[in-house]
């Protein structure tokens, strides 16, 4: 029987930068994978690499070493298999909030009807469906965020990279943008990769969790979460019992990692 493939491939990824004052290895030997529908976060300390990380399976970064596949091909450069969506909304004022959906189409070429009124009918998907004709500095920080996903996903991409994108907003508007990224990832069976350092926040929304060591980076814990949390809403998911158990044990890895740092 063949092998099922992976929807994103990691192997011995390495990065090392280099500049006037040496050499810095940021990521050591990681790999891992990730079904076509599987939600995956990345935690740890600042500096372990994460968004290096990001930027890597992005084709923004040429790993020094490895490889990232994204559906059995391999990533050379930043192409329309991935969407990244960051925690800055990075919308042009100018521009409507519908002709902000459509820029990232425009530069692969024109913009077709069918493509506008897709878009249209995310926007109205993500509850934004009156504010089209309108511009960013019309709307709140979880409405244009809410536009920079439907920015993201009208491009149709293969793996949905998600680079702290909630950190910026209050905890109502936080709760209710993971229950809506949730149920859209779902519903279109998309992969996606989370980096966040709200360690609640990773075990609501995904399905494993992965710990980053200290820097260098390297896969200190590849956690799955257990079925009946993945199963709830974010909001009800941190309500079970089991959701604080978990939390404590990746809490734990966190005050290793802090314990075995040399005195400075």
């Amino acid at each position: 029987m063949k092998e099922k493939q992976a929807a994103v491939r990691l192997t011995d990824v390495s990065h090392v930068y280099v500049s006037g004052k040496g050499a810095l290895l940021a990521l050591e030997r990681i790999g891992f994978e990730l079904d076509e529908d599987e939600f995956v976060s990345l935690v740890g300390p600042s500096g372990c690499g994460k968004t290096t990380l990001l930027s890597v399976v992005a084709g923004l970064i040429v790993p020094t070493e490895g490889r990232v596949e994204i559906g059995g091909r391999r990533v050379t450069g930043p192409s329309r298999q991935v969407g990244y969506m960051l925690q800055h909304d990075y919308l042009f004022p100018w521009r409507t909030i519908e002709n902000n959906c459509l820029i990232g189409l425009e530069l692969h070429g024109k913009v077709t009807d069918a493509q506008r009124t897709d878009a249209l009918r995310l926007l109205k998907e993500m509850g934004l469906g009156d504010v089209a004709a309108k511009y960013p500095h019309q709307l709140s920080g979880g409405m244009r965020q809410r536009v920079a996903l439907v920015r993201t996903l009208i491009a149709s991409p293969e793996l949905l990279l998600l680079d702290e994108p909630f950190s910026a907003l209050d905890y109502q508007t936080k709760l209710t943008l993971e229950q809506l990224v949730s149920e859209t990832l779902r519903k279109r069976r998309k992969p996606a990769i989370l980096v966040t350092h709200d360690i609640s926040e990773a075990i609501a929304m995904s399905d494993r969790v992965i710990v980053m060591d200290r820097g260098p980076g390297r896969v200190r814990r590849d956690i799955r979460v257990p079925d009946e949390i993945r199963a709830a809403s974010p909001m009800k998911a941190r309500e079970l019992p089991g959701f604080h158990a978990l939390f404590g044990e990746i809490w734990g890895e966190f005050e290793e990692m802090e314990a075995r740092r040399e005195p400075s």
